[in-house]
């Protein structure tokens, strides 16, 4: 069993590379000048994760076959598309995502 000193270490350790992989890139940026272009590409990359962590829970892999669509997911998912790209505040995002969530679990 691990000791609470070694859980408050591992705590504090994880929290401080959390920190720096936050920090650093900012650190850095700041006495470079990005090119045009760069600063174009960097531009998509949330709306990629975002893409990303979207697809991720509305499709089910199956080993062997076709991915399968969890019909919860998606349905809550589309009011909330539309609040983003409706009001593009994440407070309204985030409760019409849960409220939206809540209602598709209650119905199905």
């Amino acid at each position: 069993m691990p000791t609470v000193n070694f859980i408050l270490w591992t705590i504090f350790g994880t929290g401080l590379v959390t920190w720096l992989s936050r920090v650093i890139p900012f650190v850095i940026l700041k006495k470079l000048t990005l090119s045009p272009a760069i600063i174009e590409f960097l531009s998509f990359v949330p709306v990629t994760i975002m893409a990303a962590l979207w697809f991720q829970q509305i499709f089910i892999p199956h080993l062997g076959h076709f991915p399968t669509i969890d019909y919860v997911n998606l349905w809550s998912s589309l009011p909330t598309v539309l609040a983003a790209i409706i009001s593009k505040n994440l407070l309204v995002i985030v409760v019409v995502g849960i409220v939206s969530a809540a209602i598709v679990n209650l119905l199905l």
